[in-house]
């Protein structure tokens, strides 16, 4: 079972609203609009992707590394060294 079964829902609303902020840069492009107002609008669904990543990862980390390390082994140091790479690339984008 994912981590975010339980919230699967909430992330799926969450989803569908960033694409329809994506698809008001499309409209906006196609209409002209002035460079600036489209700027503003692609940080804006560049921090709701980031806020979804991060609640995602928190997630991640509160039951699938969380339930691995307590198994321990191998699959442990997997799933830690995954998270890991997750938040570098992250802190990357």
């Amino acid at each position: 079972m994912a981590g975010y079964t339980g919230t699967k829902e909430d992330h799926l609303r969450r989803l569908r609203r960033i694409e329809g902020q994506v698809r008001g840069l499309q409209r906006m492009v196609d209409e002209d609009k002035y460079c600036i107002d489209i700027l503003t609008q692609v940080s804006a669904a560049n921090r709701a992707l980031q806020a979804f990543a991060l609640e995602l990862l928190d997630e991640h980390m509160a039951h699938c590394v969380a339930e691995a390390v307590a198994k321990g082994g191998t699959e442990a140091d997997v799933k830690i060294k995954e998270a890991s790479e997750a938040v570098a690339r992250l802190v990357r984008s």
